[in-house]
């Protein structure tokens, strides 16, 4: 029966023994097969790093050595492996008790051999060791292969449902006679604010994406009552407000998060920090964290930007308004926040700045 086979010529083998005449005939056994990757050291204190940078396919192991046992040694290998990874050990040792074999194998030893062992038995137990660790790496290939190929299909969903998201809140802008760049700037300053008041960069970003969305509910308002120049009769600003109430049934309710956090900015980013806002009369934290920074910064750049009906306003006359409305519209920690921030946010509108 033959058993010389490429993957004993192929495989990187370590031989670990104190003695250096096990080693000799390890090594002269092992090149008779045509072994090329074969190195073999005599202090088993090296071998967790030779492991660590060659990833070796078998490691030919004694028990009983100076310094480190071969289960010590195994325990050693076994907590620098990744998760899930494969240990490919074959105990060599004159040590035939139960105690020892079971200390091995539980230690994670795939196989193993008495001293004095017979060459053929060796070499199919190393044969066969080496086969199941080349289907190992080609099934931990393959899940590789596959999960960049999932990955890169969800990031292939997201960048759809982002510009999904995106198109429609600019939906929402156009119908109010808006250039589009409001909702950039109102959702970038959104993300900074985020950042700046100790969000993590996660939700950070999850906020830049689902703000857009905030006025999306103008669609459903009547262009007698949205583009109307003056100010609104008590009756056209009753169905002005249903916009939030139309935005957030549009997006619905669903598990994402993003949309969870869409819906919230749409429900509720009129409604104001002493419960006087719309449509629910929510007070103080009970609005949601993402509601709160929209509103500070959906009104900021709305007041400092020009509409149809109206001037821009200077930036010393926005401030103070933002700042009149701490505790009353807004959170007044986030407006503390905001101001610290806002050269970076006025620098948005040279970024963003209207076509």
């Amino acid at each position: 029966m033959p058993i010389t086979t490429d993957v004993l010529r192929t495989s990187h083998i370590l031989i670990v023994d104190d003695e250096p005449a096990n080693v000799a005939v390890l090594e002269a056994l092992l090149l008779g097969e045509g072994c090329t990757k074969l190195i073999s050291t005599c202090d088993p204190r090296d071998v967790v790093g030779l492991h660590q940078t060659h990833d070796f396919d078998i490691i030919l192991l004694d028990i009983r050595m100076p310094h480190m046992s071969g289960i010590q040694v195994m325990e050693e290998l076994a907590a620098t492996l990744e998760n899930g990874d494969w240990l490919p050990v074959l105990v060599l040792t004159a040590q035939t008790d139960d105690e020892t074999r079971f200390n091995a194998l539980a230690a994670g030893a795939r196989d193993f051999v008495s001293k004095p062992f017979r060459r053929w038995e060796v070499l199919l137990r190393i044969r066969n060791i080496l086969e199941t660790r080349r289907l190992y790496k080609r099934q931990r290939l393959r899940a590789d292969e596959l999960e960049e190929i999932v990955q890169e299909r969800t990031r292939e969903v997201r960048e759809t449902q982002l510009q999904i998201i995106e198109r429609l809140g600019l939906a929402g802008e156009y119908r109010d006679e808006e250039t589009g760049m409001h909702v950039m700037r109102m959702s970038h300053s959104c993300k900074m604010l985020a950042l700046a008041a100790g969000m993590g960069a996660a939700r950070a970003e999850l906020i830049l994406y689902a703000t857009p969305m905030h006025d999306v509910g103008k669609i459903g308002i009547p262009d007698k009552i949205l583009l109307k120049p003056g100010r609104h009769d008590p009756e056209e600003r009753k169905i002005m407000e249903t916009h939030v109430s139309i935005g957030a049934k549009i997006i619905g309710e669903h598990k994402s998060e993003l949309l969870m956090m869409a819906r919230n900015v749409a429900l509720c980013h009129h409604e104001k920090w002493d419960g006087s806002g719309y449509p629910q009369g929510l007070k103080g934290e009970d609005i949601p964290i993402e509601a709160r920074i929209a509103a500070i910064c959906d009104v900021f750049d709305a007041l400092t930007s020009s509409r149809p009906y109206k001037e821009a306003w200077p930036l010393e006359k926005a401030v103070a308004l933002v700042k009149d409305q701490s505790g009353k519209h807004f959170d007044p920690r986030l407006v503390e926040v905001f101001l610290g921030i806002l050269p970076e946010i006025v620098a948005l509108r040279e970024q963003f700045h209207e076509g």
